[in-house]
């Protein structure tokens, strides 16, 4: 023992020593300041606005293990490697590289990502209850293990926050139909798999159909507004022309707004069609632009940019060429009546075989569902983030 505490201040030494060679060597390069494992994550904080683009994954075998590489990049001090569990080890590899290595995973695969309103993080999900727990824990397991074991308060605070979802179409209104499905019954079924992985997360939430059943527009919307939402969600599929149907796929999300794109107002005018019967087009504008110039607009677009984001990184993982169709914005009537911030996605194009095969299995909707759910919590997150500042 006293041999090896002679030589850990030594290894600091050299630790500090080759630090100070790189500030020497790379002035200009990113600092990794902090790495906390948190929720089943890895976050990293940069001392500079961090480009994804720099990073390099890829994996390795016996035993497997997943690569991150962070490319001019040193870490700020000896601390930033300690206390992130047995599943990850992280240290500077090259004078300028960075790496992180993470084991245990087994089937399932990391999703990476930078949160959207942070350019100086970067997050890596962990095998799942690899969060670090705190000394504490461990030197009493028998006189407090129901305090142990309860959710954490960040979960409980959620339950004040109601999320709404509308599977769209129902009854009558069959929607898009394509080789003989119907889309009321996949944004259904995607519907309830979202309402499943909100509630995981500690959010209230309500469905404005939980049946085959028709919902006249002002019923959406208004349970959104009665119940004071968080955010309002209507879940619907595209569909094209059938000389077009072995070409256009992929995801989209939208958001209420104006828009002179002839593809977003093709799309919005199919979907408005069974709600707008016997309203005139003066008529239905006058209310559209009463709705345009609020803050929800801004709110709408953000929620709508992380929702999409987190959908693609789910499917990215399990299926190749799932097509990202972007944050759109069009006039969809069902988000005109929410006045709280409100997206439409279409999880996909019932109308493509290929896709539509992918639409009506489980694991495709519920990796729909998960993306949807993780960005919802990533919208709120921030939100709070930017109020208490």
């Amino acid at each position: 023992m006293e041999k090896i505490s002679k030589t850990m201040p030594k290894l600091s030494r050299v630790f500090l020593l080759l630090l100070l060679l790189n500030t020497l060597l790379f002035p200009s390069g990113n600092m990794l300041q902090k790495a906390i494992v948190k929720k089943d994550e890895l976050r990293l904080l940069f001392s500079k606005n961090f480009n994804k683009k720099s990073v390099k994954h890829f994996t390795l075998s016996n035993p497997p293990r997943e690569i991150y590489d962070f490319k001019d990049t040193r870490i700020a001090h000896n601390r930033v490697p300690l206390g992130l569990g047995p599943h990850v080890r992280l240290a500077q590899n090259k004078a300028d590289t960075v790496r992180v290595v993470i084991t245990g995973y087994g089937s399932s695969k990391p999703l990476a990502y930078q949160p959207f309103f942070s350019n100086k993080s970067y997050h890596i999900s962990l095998p799942k209850n690899s969060s670090v727990l705190p000394a504490k824990r461990y030197h009493k397991p028998h006189g407090n293990t129901k305090k142990v074991t309860k959710k954490p308060t960040l979960i409980r605070s959620n339950k004040d926050k109601l999320i709404v979802i509308d599977a769209g179409h129902g009854g009558h209104d069959t929607g898009a139909i394509g080789g003989g499905k119907r889309e009321k019954d996949l944004v259904l079924q995607i519907s309830k798999r979202l309402e499943r992985q909100l509630k995981k997360e500690g959010y209230s939430v309500h469905m404005t159909r939980r049946k085959d059943r028709f919902l006249k527009l002002p019923q959406r919307t208004k349970i959104a507004d009665k119940k004071n939402a968080a955010i309002f969600i209507s879940i619907h599929a595209n569909s094209v022309p059938k000389r077009k149907r072995n070409k256009v796929h992929g995801v989209e999300t939208f958001f209420l707004q104006k828009t002179r794109d002839a593809k977003s107002q093709r799309i919005a005018e199919r979907e408005n069609r069974a709600v707008l019967k016997g309203m005139n087009k003066l008529s239905r504008n006058v209310v559209i632009d009463s709705v345009l110039s609020g803050p929800k607009i801004v709110e709408s677009n953000k929620l709508a940019i992380d929702v999409q984001r987190r959908i693609m990184t789910n499917l990215h993982t399990r299926y190749k060429g799932v097509k990202d169709g972007g944050v759109r914005h069009a006039p969809f009537w069902v988000l005109v009546g929410a006045s709280r911030p409100s997206i439409l996605v279409e999880v996909g194009y019932i109308s493509h075989p290929k896709e539509r095969k992918r639409l009506f299995t489980p694991r495709y909707q519920e990796l729909i569902a998960k993306g949807i759910a993780e960005g919802v919590d990533i919208y709120l997150n921030n939100r709070k983030k930017e109020i208490d500042l």
